[in-house]
């Protein structure tokens, strides 16, 4: 008889336990909601790529543009 009881009291403490960490979630979910910082920034999101090979550079690096123009003086 004992162990009935000790199993329903534990079992209703699981239950509500359970109600109120659902309740707490709730709560802080309608507070992030209502919160202005809570919309996401422009252009914040993913950006799609059309190929996943990183951009070629449009100049060489520095010390080839340096070389180029030392050879070109003299």
């Amino acid at each position: 008889m004992g162990t009935i009881i000790t199993v329903t009291v534990i079992s209703i403490a699981i239950v509500a336990g359970m109600f109120l960490i659902h309740r707490l979630d709730a709560q802080h979910d309608e507070r992030i909601a209502a919160s202005p910082f809570s919309d996401a920034l422009p252009g914040s999101g993913l950006r799609s790529r059309t190929s996943k090979r990183p951009t070629e550079p449009v100049e060489p690096p520095a010390a080839d543009r340096h070389e180029r123009h030392a050879g070109g003086r003299g």
